[in-house]
């Protein structure tokens, strides 16, 4: 397997094991994720030029850091809320609400 196969594999697992524990729970958000995931993979099998290669691998490595790092899946508790329970992973990350990303992008 070249070297280039072997990277590819490794952003590949880790993108998965990243939406994995990021979407834990959520069956949905698994079957899409992984589905988008192999779907992306798929539309550059065959891709040659370095400089694509070496961006499409950086921009993977970069996806799954921010998976695993700025998406905090809420759920739903037994009041019919939703928590929000970032992990350590999570220090230093803003949260952000889906509502305050609309108004300020309508004000």
């Amino acid at each position: 397997m070249a070297v280039r196969s072997k990277e590819a594999l490794s952003a590949y697992r880790a993108l998965l094991r990243a939406t994995r524990k990021t979407f834990a729970g959520d069956s949905l958000m698994l079957t899409e994720s992984a589905a988008e995931i192999r779907k992306k993979f798929e539309e550059n099998r065959l891709l040659t030029s370095e400089a694509d290669l070496n961006r499409l691998l950086d921009e993977a490595r970069d996806a799954s850091y921010f998976i695993s790092t700025m998406i905090v899946q809420a759920k739903l508790n037994s009041r019919g809320d939703y928590e929000v329970k970032p992990g350590k992973e999570h220090a230093g990350a803003t949260l952000e609400h889906p509502s305050e990303i609309l108004r300020k992008n309508m004000g």
